[in-house]
């Protein structure tokens, strides 16, 4: 009876031992689980990307007026007999900086 205790407390402490820091573990599963979380929040940001770029794609296939927007803001393109007007924001003029001329100076040893 006693060998029979001793044998089932020596498997009990194995299993334990397997259980918290064997292959397939606790800390294993815990690690796991969190990286599918991130995995999940990443998935979650692409398919909302991927939702936009297709909104995108049915605008352009669609209208003129998406594809004359991207004309206008990523080409710079006029129509014709418009006037195109370019506001340049002032700068102060301390803001300037001054271009120092190089270093001429040589020491005589």
């Amino acid at each position: 009876m006693r060998f029979i205790s001793l044998l089932l407390i020596v498997f009990l402490a194995l299993l334990q031992y397997r259980l918290w820091f064997g292959k397939h573990s606790v800390p294993d599963y815990l690690a796991l689980k969190d990286e599918m979380q991130r995995q999940q929040m990443a998935n979650n940001q692409l398919k909302q990307r991927n939702k936009l770029l297709y909104a995108d794609i049915d605008d352009l296939k669609s209208g003129v007026e998406a594809i004359e927007e991207r004309a206008r803001n990523e080409l710079g393109m006029i129509k014709a007999g418009e006037t195109f007007f370019r506001i340049i924001p002032a700068h102060k003029s301390s803001s300037r900086r001054r271009i120092s001329e190089p270093n001429t100076y040589k020491e005589n040893h």
